[in-house]
């Protein structure tokens, strides 16, 4: 369940710098501004269903999402994650298709509504937006070529190694260096990864007892940064 809460100004906003409204124009900006909604969602709130229409644009202002595809078994599959500065539903926006996936906050968020009308009348009139939704969409793209590719070509062991370090390069470490910037699942890791639960359990716990992570509960410490590297990429 979400709750609206006062909106910071998008002219003011720390997070723009990272966003596809970074370089638009300012008297579209504050267009975008003053109609957008700000709200806060629980953790594990659903942000959108899949198979609904989108209504608007939602942009992560503080904490983390997953972007995930519900199976007729009830099984999930986390398509993305998403940080803050990042867009989510933006490709069924312009299409004016269903959403092909679900959002859910990982943590309690902050997340901003740019309803659709707005937003669509913005990318008529900015060059500068368009430029920007269309380098999002080549960077969509060529991950989701990549991870198809990986999951053809690579063991469950290097694609373990793998998300790790995509985790670590997407939401950072904490103070102590070593510890992974968000909160997963097994479950939540093994549909990222592609493979069953069981299976990633088994693979961190191999990577444990060869102390190239350590586990604290659902956190993950990387302890041999160069030996994950080698894993991943398969290097002899």
């Amino acid at each position: 369940m979400n709750t609206q809460i006062k909106a910071v100004p998008c002219q003011a906003c720390e997070v723009r710098g990272k966003c596809i409204f970074s370089d638009l124009e300012m008297c579209y900006l504050e267009e975008v501004s003053e109609a957008k909604n700000f709200n806060h969602y629980k953790k594990g709130s659903v942000i959108f269903h899949e198979n609904n229409y989108p209504l608007g644009l939602y942009g992560v202002f503080q904490g983390k999402v997953k972007m995930y595809k519900t199976a007729e078994t009830g099984k999930e599959h986390i398509i993305r994650l998403a940080k803050e500065g990042d867009v989510l539903g933006y490709r069924s926006l312009i299409s004016g298709e269903k959403y092909e996936v679900s959002a859910m906050a990982l943590e309690d968020c902050h997340v901003c509504f740019v309803p659709k009308n707005i937003f669509m009348e913005t990318l008529r009139k900015s060059h500068n937006l368009t430029e920007k939704v269309m380098e999002l969409l080549t960077s969509d793209l060529r991950l989701a070529e990549e991870k198809i590719t990986d999951l053809a070509q690579k063991t469950v062991k290097e694609r373990v190694a793998e998300t790790i370090l995509m985790l670590k390069q997407f939401y950072g470490l904490e103070k102590d260096g070593k510890t992974i910037n968000v909160t997963l699942s097994r479950e939540d890791l093994a549909n990222l990864v592609g493979t069953a639960t069981e299976t990633l359990i088994r693979s961190l716990s191999e990577f444990k007892k060869n102390e190239v992570i350590d586990l604290k509960g659902k956190k993950i410490l990387i302890l041999n940064f160069k030996l994950l590297e080698r894993i991943a990429n398969n290097f002899d």
